[in-house]
């Protein structure tokens, strides 16, 4: 079983990669429109229409995926301070509660974000003709991806892998 959950972390960990990638393309991707928008509008004076939207469309796909990643790098927010005082049997037990409300954000994001999504399938952004789902759906997507992160975590945890900040433990035991 510990195998099957290291081998499901290696696909996640290449599924995060995927979704950092690209979002780093999003953003090199919206960059560019934006610096050509600006070309347009003060050297051609003649700004594309569609420039605005699709920059702003790209930048939502590329900040939730990030978002993602940055849950399954454990870079997101925390409130770390009663870490410090716990002794080290109640860390991880403080961890998956953090773990859990985490997963219900990420459940929050694909059950209003898929109501979102779906609303604005019959509804068309103008300048670019394409569904308003497109601009709902990184929510959803980034939300199943928090999930999936999370559940990986977790079960990891209860595995007894160290997916934890096992240095700041030591740090904080030793001082």
């Amino acid at each position: 079983m510990k195998n099957g959950l290291l081998a499901a972390s290696r696909v996640f960990g290449g599924v995060a990669m995927v979704a950092l990638w690209l979002a780093g393309l999003g953003l090199v991707a919206m960059t560019a429109i934006v610096a050509y928008q600006v070309f347009m509008r003060y050297v051609m004076n003649s700004s594309p229409p569609w420039t605005e939207a699709s920059s702003i469309m790209i930048m939502s796909w590329f900040i939730f995926l990030g978002a993602a990643v940055g849950v399954r790098e454990k870079f997101h927010m925390g409130f770390d301070v009663l870490l410090y005082v716990l002794p080290p049997s109640g860390k991880p037990v403080l961890r998956t509660i953090s773990d859990l409300a985490i997963f219900a954000f990420g459940f929050g994001m694909v059950w209003f974000g898929g109501e979102l999504a779906l609303r604005g399938w019959t509804v068309r952004v103008p300048v670019l003709g394409v569904p308003q789902t497109l601009t709902y759906l990184p929510i959803v997507v980034s939300g199943l991806l928090i999930c999936l992160f999370v559940l990986e975590r977790m079960a990891l945890r209860l595995a007894g892998e160290p997916v934890d900040d096992v240095e700041t433990d030591q740090i904080v035991s030793e001082a």
